[in-house]
């Protein structure tokens, strides 16, 4: 008859409790914590919890958390992505990582100022910041109310409507800061754009 030794006794001592946690643990952490939080997510943010999808004549177009790449004159434009391989990659969601004086921002930040300046001839002040650097994550579908208010005129021209209307449209899309105190006012471009297309022609 084997006999355990004092050292295989104190393993199985051991052992035995280790195993239990773990399975407790894998449960609970990886089974019930999940469950639970997706159901309440779910319940009470089904929104939200399943991407913040927006749809068009009931098809899916976009999500309102994540940007797209406008380049239309009559649309409006978002902020510039540093994502790659294509702008607005959430799969590589990423910020250039160029510093304030890294002379590749600088030269960038310049070709994107000329080209912003060339496509809106009748302004003559600054160009809002937005419109020529990209968000630290390369997906902001936001711009700022001053960067949309920029763009009206082009967008009334292309489209052929007056100003006073689109200017209007933008207000209606307003978005003010979270919970009245977080974040900035912003414009969701995606469903300022889709507010475009509703529009038939000129009041």
């Amino acid at each position: 008859m084997n006999r355990r030794t004092p050292k295989e006794e104190i393993m199985k001592a051991h052992l035995r409790p280790c195993l239990v946690m773990f399975v407790l643990l894998t449960l609970l952490t990886g089974v019930a914590y999940p469950a639970i939080v997706t159901l309440f997510a779910q319940l009470v943010f089904p929104e939200q919890a399943n991407g913040s999808v927006v749809k068009h004549d009931g098809k899916p177009v976009g999500s309102a958390l994540i940007g797209q790449a406008f380049d239309d004159p009559s649309y409006f434009w978002g902020r510039p992505s540093a994502t790659g391989p294509t702008p607005y990659n959430s799969a590589s969601s990423s910020g250039s990582n160029l510093g304030p004086t890294n002379p590749a921002l600088l030269e960038s930040i310049k070709t994107r100022v000329e080209a912003i300046r060339a496509a809106h001839p009748e302004h003559a002040g600054p160009v809002p910041v937005d419109l020529v650097t990209a968000s630290a994550s390369g997906l902001d579908p936001h711009i700022s109310p001053a960067a949309a208010e920029y763009q009206v005129a082009r967008i009334a021209k292309a489209r052929m409507l007056s100003i006073e209307h689109v200017r209007k449209l933008v207000a209606r899309n307003y978005e003010g800061r979270t919970w009245g105190v977080l974040g900035e006012p912003r414009v969701n471009v995606l469903k300022l754009n889709l507010a475009l297309n509703e529009i038939r022609e000129a009041p």
